[in-house]
C-alpha cells in the first residue's frame, strides 16, 4: 500500500519583543483576532505602564504579524499582562491548528532562549472569544502546564430565556415606589467618591483598580466600549455600575451602592434595566467574579445575588508552563 508522503517545513515564526513602533500593527492584530478585546489595545494597556514592566510579545510568519501576547515580566516571570481582567496568546482569526501550535511553541523557545524560565497564561473565557478558539488549552496540556488559579466568574447567556428571581423583581418595584431613576454617561466621579471608594475601603480596605481619573481617560479612548450608570434618588447617587461593552459580552466592571440597597431595590432596579433593555442585544452578561482569598473563597452572598438574575457560572483560569517544554510541541501532528 502507497503511503502519503509526510511534508515538513522549517518554522517561518519568529518573535520580538513588542516597542512603541509596533503600536500599529499590534492594534490592528486586536481588531481582526478571534480572541481578543479592546483591553488588549495599546491605548488601554498604557495607562498603568507605570506599574509594570511591560514585555509583551508579536509573533511574526514569513514578516506579517499573526499573534501577540500582552505580558509584563515580574521577578524573571512572565506573565500574560497581570494588569488585565484576562490574557493569553491572541491569535489573528486565520490562523488554524497547526500555526497556532507553532506560534505557541516559537513564544515558549524564545522565552526559554532568554533565560526565562516561567509562562503565566491568564486565558480569555471563552464568551469573549469571536469565533472557536480552543487550541490553547489543549497546547497547555501537551507542554505540562499546572493549572495554578480558577476564579468564578457569573454570567447571563441572553439569547437563551432566563429568569429573575421573585426577590429581585420585589427590589425593582421598590425603587419605582420610591422614584429612583437611571442616568448613563460618561461621568464617573460622583459614583467614585461617593459610593465606590468608600465602599470599598470599608469593606476591603482596598481601592479601585481605576483612579476616576484613569476611567476618564480610557472611557475618553474607548467611547463605545466603557459606560457608566448611575441609579438616583431625587438628586443624589444611590447606586451605579461601570459597564466594559464588548463585541459579544457586556461586563460589570464595578458594581456598587449606598448602605440604602436593599430597602430602596436600587441594584436590583439597575440590573433589570441592564439586562432586559439596554443589553439585551449582547449574547452574554457578566457580572465578575465573586471569589477573595486569591480564588479559594467565594462570597456566597454577591454569587447568590447575581445567580438570582439567572446567571451561572464561567471559569477564569490561570497556568503556568515551563517555557523549556516547547520541545513537547514538534511532532505532534501525524
Amino acid at each position: 500500500m502507497k503511503t502519503e508522503k509526510k511534508h515538513t517545513t522549517p518554522s517561518v515564526f519568529a518573535v520580538a519583543r513588542y516597542t512603541a513602533q509596533y503600536e500599529g500593527p499590534w492594534n490592528q492584530c486586536i481588531a481582526s483576532a478571534k480572541n481578543a478585546t479592546f483591553l488588549f489595545h495599546r491605548n488601554f494597556m498604557e495607562y498603568h505602564s507605570d506599574r509594570f514592566t511591560d514585555h509583551s510579545l508579536l509573533v511574526f510568519k514569513g514578516g506579517k504579524l499573526v499573534a501577540v501576547l500582552p505580558a509584563n515580566l515580574n521577578n524573571g516571570e512572565l506573565h500574560s499582562h497581570q494588569g488585565l481582567t484576562y490574557g493569553g496568546l491572541v491569535f489573528s482569526a486565520k490562523l488554524k491548528m497547526k500555526d497556532t501550535s507553532e506560534v505557541f511553541k516559537a513564544v515558549l523557545q524564545y522565552l526559554a532562549s532568554e533565560g526565562i524560565k516561567k509562562l503565566h497564561l491568564k486565558l480569555l473565557p471563552n464568551i469573549y472569544h469571536s469565533i472557536p478558539g480552543g487550541e490553547l488549552p489543549y497546547l497547555l496540556q501537551l507542554t505540562e502546564a499546572v493549572r495554578t488559579r480558577v476564579d468564578v466568574s457569573s454570567t447571563i447567556d441572553l439569547r437563551m430565556p432566563f429568569k429573575i428571581q421573585s426577590n429581585r423583581t420585589e427590589g425593582v418595584r421598590k425603587a419605582e415606589r420610591h422614584g429612583l431613576t437611571i442616568s448613563e454617561g460618561t461621568n464617573f466621579t460622583p459614583f467614585w467618591n461617593e459610593i465606590l471608594i468608600p465602599n470599598l475601603a470599608q469593606r476591603h480596605d482596598a481601592a479601585p483598580v481605576h483612579s476616576a481619573k484613569e476611567i476618564t481617560m480610557l472611557a475618553g479612548n474607548f467611547p463605545e466600549h466603557i459606560w457608566q450608570f448611575n441609579v438616583m434618588k431625587d438628586d443624589k447617587i444611590v447606586a451605579g455600575a461601570t459597564i466594559f461593552e464588548t463585541k459579544h459580552v457586556a461586563h460589570a466592571q464595578y458594581i456598587s451602592a449606598n448602605a440604602d440597597k436593599q430597602t430602596l431595590g436600587s441594584l436590583d432596579f439597575l440590573f433589570d434595566y441592564l439586562l432586559n433593555d439596554r443589553f439585551r442585544s449582547k449574547p452574554y452578561f457578566d457580572f465578575g467574579t465573586s471569589n477573595e482569598a486569591a480564588g479559594t473563597k467565594v462570597n456566597e452572598g454577591l454569587l447568590y445575588w447575581k445567580e438570582c438574575f439567572g446567571a451561572r457560572s464561567v471559569v477564569h483560569e490561570t497556568y503556568v508552563v515551563d517555557t523549556a517544554n516547547y520541545t513537547n510541541l514538534e511532532d505532534i501532528f501525524i
